[in-house]
């Protein structure tokens, strides 16, 4: 099973972004799962930006909070970031998680860029 990133991209301040996470593969379903986004700027540690459960509910850094959005279908094996609002600071390479209890899943990281 793989996780698959993509939408990151170069925006201006103020503009927005949607990030998708798909997972593929045999063992590929991500129903039973908590979704999460990371991201990891420079030189910085990796960061939680928001996770939604397998139940629907979620949770958002702080930073976000009111400006990203996140979403999961789990008849397509993805879950979606909406960024809004964005600022420089968000400028990172977010990475998609797929976890239950101790099993973490990582995706390979898509590179979002803000410029002022």
């Amino acid at each position: 099973v793989q996780l698959q990133a993509s939408g990151g991209g170069l925006v201006q301040a103020g503009g927005s972004l949607r990030l998708s996470c798909t997972a593929s593969g045999s063992s590929g379903s991500i129903f039973r799962f908590n979704m999460g986004w990371y991201r990891q700027a420079p030189g910085k540690q990796r960061d939680l930006v928001a996770v939604i459960r397998s139940d629907g509910t979620t949770t958002y850094a702080d930073s976000v909070e009111g400006r990203f959005t996140i979403s999961r279908d789990n008849a397509k094996n993805t879950v979606y970031l909406q960024m809004n609002s964005l600022k420089p600071e968000d400028t990172a390479v977010y990475y998609c998680k797929r976890s239950l209890l101790n099993s973490n899943l990582w995706g390979q990281g898509t590179q979002v860029t803000v410029s002022s």
